[in-house]
């Protein structure tokens, strides 16, 4: 059986979270959020969320080895996975080769590309709302 692997885009505030726990829930898949796997790295402080951390700290983009890096140890720790999401990843060109590449080498390919696209007032509303009562932003 071919596994289903997704990649979601969209801002944020669009309701990649809320279409990807649908997803997961009917179709059994591993979420990849960047965001909750640098939080993730981070907290734990390996090596990876470290470096992570100290980019951040300087105001700085995570350099996509320390993304890739991140995703890898995660499909790897999922090798029975029925399929993943991939929420937030790819953002860079050097990031979709590596991501085919992970995939290819399995001869598990993309095989759906979902974007979320919500009027710009709409996720202004929802992001204040979000930073009000969960913290995150």
């Amino acid at each position: 059986m071919s596994k289903l692997n997704l990649i979601l885009f969209g801002p944020p505030g669009a309701g990649k979270g809320t279409q990807s726990a649908f997803l997961i829930e009917r179709y059994d898949l591993v979420h990849l959020s960047t965001g909750d796997l640098l939080r993730a790295e981070i907290k734990a402080e390996t090596q990876l969320g470290l470096a992570a951390q100290e980019l951040m700290d300087q105001g700085e983009l995570v350099e996509d080895h320390i993304v890739i890096g991140m995703i890898r140890n995660k499909m790897e720790a999922h090798l029975d996975a029925r399929g993943f999401i991939f929420d937030g990843f790819p953002r860079t060109q050097a990031q979709a080769e590596a991501l085919d590449d992970m995939l290819n080498s399995k001869s598990e390919p993309i095989t759906h590309m979902l974007a979320l696209e919500v009027p710009e007032e709409e996720l202004v509303k929802r992001l204040l709302g979000r930073g009000a009562t969960s913290g995150r932003s």
